[in-house]
């Protein structure tokens, strides 16, 4: 395996990749999978890094064939420096993660975890069909409690899911990329000319987290109030879907971008303001209240007004997002 990371070197002086704007400004282009990958350097858990991939509108990238197999872990290991290690010592960097700066391998998106021991990716392809070589003792399946796969230097190794790992996200061509006036893909994403900003209420509820990771996937942010036009921006996206078409616990509240950050009831945006420095501090009357067990999020009413929401709890939210956030960025994460 070894020696096959090293034919990687060569493979690459024939890969042809650019970062293209036709997708998003952190994905690149591979002509020779006919797609977009992007590296999330970040460890994470499977079901998160999945579910991230998916919100980028991309699927956790799994070794289904040969091709992606080779600039699937190629792609990772040519991510910005390591302890100063760039672009022209790919060798030396190539050296460097057999060492074991990556030990523990990359995420596939090749799981078990609909049905024990049958392995397929999230796009459906099953284990038998791609052109995996194990890692030596693998799979062994430690205390029957490994039902996710990832790629190291030696191999493919079954791992626990709830380990955490790097992993790589893949967005394949299917036909022309076209951009909405808000620079993405999304159509649910409305300009607003009131504020010159983009908005999309998400219907399915999440907790605050996770909402606040929805908008960041997307490329945008949880809405953050900043006059009294925007509430009324809020309030408008909001009403477009009524509590019948609301999936969650809450289905009156929106979570928006302020949180208490652990200093309580003093109200912060997600930038970094207070709410007094945004230009908008209407709370909705008795707001905000502390319900028992807490109340740390923020979010708003229909009638656009603020409140205080249990951060753990599914609510629906708002995203705001710059009109062109996807298409005119120079960094990598």
């Amino acid at each position: 395996m070894l020696k096959n990371i090293f034919i990687l070197i060569q493979i690459s002086l024939c890969v042809t990749f650019s970062e293209s704007r036709e997708y998003r400004y952190d994905y690149k282009y591979y002509q020779q999978v006919e797609g977009w990958l992007k590296v999330h350097r970040v460890p994470a858990v499977w079901h998160d890094a999945r579910l991230r991939c998916q919100l980028e509108g991309a699927v956790l990238a799994s070794p289904t064939n040969a091709r992606i197999s080779t600039l699937f872990f190629f792609s990772f290991l040519m991510t910005p420096a390591i302890g100063g290690l760039s672009f022209p010592y790919l060798d030396t960097l190539l050296e460097a993660v057999v060492a074991g700066h990556f030990p523990s391998g990359i995420f596939t998106g090749v799981h078990a975890t609909f049905s024990k021991g049958d392995y397929y990716s999230v796009d459906g392809i099953p284990l038998g069909r791609m052109p995996i070589k194990w890692a030596p003792g693998e799979p062994n399946n430690v205390e029957n409690s490994e039902e996710c796969l990832v790629l190291s230097s030696n191999g493919v190794k079954d791992v626990n899911c709830t380990d955490v790992h790097p992993y790589v996200c893949f967005k394949k061509k299917t036909g022309p990329i076209v951009h909405t006036e808000c620079g993405t893909i999304d159509p649910e994403y409305k300009l607003d000319t009131r504020t010159g900003k983009c908005y999309k209420t998400h219907y399915v509820g999440r907790p605050w987290s996770r909402a606040f990771m929805a908008c960041s996937a997307e490329g945008g942010y949880l809405a953050v109030i900043n006059s009294e036009i925007e509430a009324t921006v809020l309030k408008d996206a909001f009403a477009r879907y009524p509590e019948s078409k609301i999936t969650g616990e809450i289905r009156n509240i929106a979570s928006i971008g302020f949180h208490d950050w652990n200093e309580r009831r003093v109200w912060t945006t997600i930038q970094g303001q207070s709410i007094q420095e945004t230009g908008y501090t209407s709370f909705e009357k008795g707001q905000p209240d502390n319900a028992p067990n807490g109340e740390y999020c923020g979010s708003i009413f229909r009638s656009g007004k603020l409140n205080d929401v249990w951060c753990y709890r599914n609510t629906p939210f708002i995203c705001e997002k710059e009109t062109d956030s996807l298409l005119v960025n120079d960094y990598d994460y």
